[in-house]
């Protein structure tokens, strides 16, 4: 589970993480580059992974925890992306449950 405070770059890590260990492609990090940067939010790519919600991606802040499974050649990975922001603090403490 990843918590932190709201705009500490949980989301953006937790994708970028997701992507460096071969959890998502290429293709769909450039997609969400060239989406995110018609709103001018060129630099939330990784986050995009992670905060699907048109509502996350026009604020830029995760909402709702988002849940995402991927393997290593090593491991079996689930990570948690919990939402930092203390209107929903709610929402955080669901997905740590």
């Amino acid at each position: 589970v990843v918590i932190g405070h709201v705009d500490s770059g949980k989301s953006t890590t937790t994708g970028h993480l997701i992507y460096q260990c071969g959890g998502i492609d290429k293709r769909t990090i450039e997609k969400f580059e060239k989406e995110a940067a018609e709103l001018g939010k060129g630099s939330f790519k990784y986050a995009w992974v992670l905060d699907k919600l048109k509502a996350e991606r026009e604020r830029g802040i995760t909402i709702d925890i988002a849940l995402w499974k991927f393997e290593t050649p090593k491991y079996y990975v689930t990570v948690i992306d919990a939402p930092g922001h203390r209107d929903f603090i709610k929402n955080m403490i669901t997905g740590t449950s």
